[in-house]
């Protein structure tokens, strides 16, 4: 890996952390939906040697033969799991940590304070007049995707210690506000979401953070 490499992974590694924080903030405009389904994703679906393949097919699919009335029945299907309408077992799947890290079960716990400190930190704020919890995953992914790119700009600049505090932090938080909850999350999702979509929006995210461990300690190694 060479210098325009880190930065070109990093670039990549931020877009696909926006598109993940766009997909789990609210239900998609029209505009979104369409920006994705102008996307080539029929042939990332059919690459057979990508774990993100299944999880594309299943979006290239459900928007194939979108319709009038496909992005209400999206909305619906995100409203019904991401915003708790739909339960089971006495349990939704809402995408904020404190549901799933410490003793869970409710909003407003412990992991909701930490990321907090760390949005703080990295002197992001969450945008006035949003009446949501700082640990949402929309959130936390928007803190990666800033990491990626205060790396970046750093490796531009010729600071690799800078870039390599960055990466460093960046990879602990990982560790700790995605690795650490979003896999029993994913679980209690699919279990709800009703849609091949968001079935697809389940499988694509849960193959990129499966990828982010080896790719961080790629970009780690590089600027050691």
């Amino acid at each position: 890996m060479n210098t325009e490499e880190a930065i070109s992974l990093l670039g990549s590694r931020a877009d696909f952390y926006r598109q993940i924080a766009q997909w789990y903030f609210a239900p998609l405009s029209e505009e979104q939906i369409e920006a994705l389904a102008a996307q080539d994703l029929r042939a990332l679906a059919e690459d057979d040697q990508s774990s993100y393949a299944e999880g594309y097919n299943d979006l290239y699919r459900a928007l194939r033969l979108r319709h009038t009335g496909t992005r209400q029945a999206l909305a619906a299907d995100f409203t019904g799991a991401f915003y708790g309408v739909t339960t089971a077992a006495g349990q939704t799947a809402q995408p904020f940590e404190s549901l799933y890290r410490y003793d869970g079960g409710s909003l407003m716990g412990q992991p909701r304070g930490e990321v907090y400190r760390a949005l703080k930190q990295a002197r992001l704020k969450v945008r006035e007049g949003l009446d949501l919890p700082e640990d949402h995953l929309s959130f936390i992914a928007a803190l990666e995707a800033e990491l990626c790119d205060r790396a970046a700009t750093y490796l531009r600049d010729g600071d690799v210690a800078a870039a390599a505090r960055t990466l460093s932090d960046q990879r602990a938080f990982f560790d700790e506000h995605i690795a650490s909850w979003f896999g029993d999350f994913r679980d209690r999702a699919s279990a709800m979401v009703t849609t091949r979509f968001y079935r697809g929006v389940l499988k694509v995210t849960d193959a990129f953070f499966n990828d982010e461990p080896g790719m961080m300690d790629e970009l780690l190694k590089y600027v050691s």
